[in-house]
């Protein structure tokens, strides 16, 4: 009998034990994260070797490869059979074979390229011949009650539209008063058009507020004296799938033909802006032919990712996103010898990548695993406009409704030792909450930010696709996109205490029940 019990408390003692360990696995684990281990990542990828990781660029692909190894070597799982999710770049040349060709009963116009029109880089590959409609400022608004498309078929037709919005001028605008609100966008209008059906979209200067009405378009190489032709600029393909339609930026030729005159068309428009009721028609007697010719260079450059399940079968299927952006600026070509030509970026943004590293190394050491799933994700392309996030949240791996926050580490490694900011902050209560309980501990100062205040980061894109985020940011600095951004310069007992209280934060969010995203 006393053996029994003996041996009955013996296995309560160990059951508490591994309670205790497990319980207690985090808070140790996190203490895995250490400076030298930040330094070291940090050291390969701000290395003068890595020539400043620019995007696209062979650079930028060994600092993928190295990303990819590190994720392999954790144990992290790849996503769909691969460490890497493809970002495609294109860099657009106006081609040789683009035309405007405008029949007015029985009279033919061609129109002159730059004189007359100039394609947008945007436009599709592809001839149109079609009507004409025109559709005010191409722009539907139903939060203002306010729709150009309401009242005029434009399936199959090409539409003519003003650039801007109504009330341009106006501070009392409903559309964001004196500043171009989201729908006087040139993307926002084409995307518009596109959704209702337009086979190709003309673009005029508006007269009432602008005396330069000649055609821009964008800025070719080939149309200028002064634009060199490496200054083209490199966009993000979020899909490879070309749904553009021809669009076109045209002058006063365009304006006479169709309005008779410019004023006329300033009546119109007038009349648009002082009631907020469109005035949109069909213009008959006109038959348009456009064709435009873009080429695109197609690039593809590398997310870098890495999984970790999660344990719960309720809860395994939602995803907590921890993110860095691993390119940076590149380097300078024409220096004299001996001059630093290389921006090394260890700041921005190697600290937030090595501390994204250890974060997935510390997960990676757990005894138990997080309910929730883990993806980590190096995103590419930041310093060019925020594509990798942005081709991430418009292809994501994980359904986005399932994504249940974001955590951005970029810029983690300088400044005052314990001062961190919290970019959209304000917005996120919640979280916020969960960082100043993980806080606790390492009693960091927290500065609160709020939404809009934090610049282009990895998480505006998620923001902008409804999961919640935090941007981890130890603010900007005279090295800041100098080829001063030294490994040298690093705090790596901040930039470990930071990944710290990201690791702490996500174990949270990644065990708690009752966090909201999942109700």
């Amino acid at each position: 009998m006393k053996t029994t019990f003996a041996c009955f408390l013996l296995a309560c003692i160990s059951i508490f034990s591994i309670s205790f360990i497990q319980a207690q696995s985090p808070k140790k684990t996190a203490k895995s994260i250490t400076p030298e281990s930040i330094i070291n990542h940090i050291s390969v990828l701000a290395n003068d070797s890595m020539l400043g990781r620019k995007t696209p660029g062979p650079e930028l692909e060994k600092s993928a490869q190295y990303i990819a190894a590190q994720f392999k070597n954790f144990g992290l799982e790849p996503v769909n059979g691969s460490y890497f999710q493809p970002v495609y770049l294109s860099k657009c040349r106006l081609g040789n074979n683009n035309s405007v060709i405008i029949t007015r009963g029985n009279t033919k116009y061609n129109l002159e390229i730059k004189k007359d029109f100039i394609p947008f880089e945007s436009s599709a590959n592809i001839s149109v011949d079609a009507q004409l409609v025109f559709a005010g400022y191409g722009i539907t608004a139903p939060e203002y009650n306010y729709d150009d498309y309401a009242n005029i078929d434009v399936q199959g037709k090409i539409v003519l539209i003003l650039d801007h919005e109504p009330g341009e001028e106006d501070i009392m605008s409903v559309f964001d008063g004196a500043m171009l609100s989201e729908y006087g966008k040139h993307a926002t209008k084409l995307k518009n058009a596109i959704e209702h059906g337009a086979g190709g979209l003309i673009l005029i200067t508006d007269p009432l507020n602008h005396l330069l009405i000649k055609p821009i378009g964008s800025p070719w190489p080939s149309l200028s004296k002064i634009i060199p032709d490496d200054a083209i600029p490199t966009k993000l393909v979020k899909n490879n799938k070309d749904n553009s339609i021809p669009f076109v930026h045209m002058g006063k030729k365009m304006i006479s033909l169709v309005f008779e005159d410019i004023d006329s068309l300033k009546n119109i428009q007038k009349a648009i802006d002082e009631s907020l009721v469109p005035n949109s028609f069909s213009i008959p007697g006109i038959k348009i032919n456009i064709r435009t010719n873009i080429e695109k260079n197609i690039t593809e450059v590398k997310n870098v990712v890495g999984f970790l399940k999660g344990s719960s079968a309720e809860l395994s299927d939602e995803v907590v996103v921890i993110g860095a952006h691993y390119d940076h600026i590149g380097y300078k070509k024409k220096v004299q010898p001996g001059v630093d030509s290389i921006f090394n970026g260890a700041d921005d943004n190697a600290s937030g990548t090595s501390g994204m590293l250890n974060v997935a190394e510390a997960f990676s050491k757990m005894n138990i695993m997080p309910k929730r799933s883990i993806l980590f994700i190096a995103f590419t392309g930041e310093e060019i406009g925020l594509f990798g996030s942005q081709y991430y949240t418009a292809n994501p791996l994980f359904p986005i409704e399932k994504t249940v926050v974001m955590l951005n580490l970029d810029m983690i490694g300088r400044n005052a030792r314990d001062t961190l900011q919290l970019h959209e902050a304000k917005e996120q209560q919640e979280i916020v909450s969960i960082i100043q309980e993980q806080n606790k501990i390492l009693k960091t100062k927290l500065k609160l930010v709020e939404q809009g205040h934090s610049g282009g980061s990895d998480h505006a894109p998620f923001i902008e696709a409804g999961v919640p985020s935090i941007f981890f940011f130890t603010g900007l600095h005279k090295d800041y996109h100098a080829v001063s951004d030294q490994v040298e310069l690093i705090d790596s007992i901040k930039a470990a205490n930071v990944a710290r209280l990201c690791f702490g934060t996500a174990w949270h969010i990644a065990n708690d029940n009752s966090y909201y995203k999942s109700k």
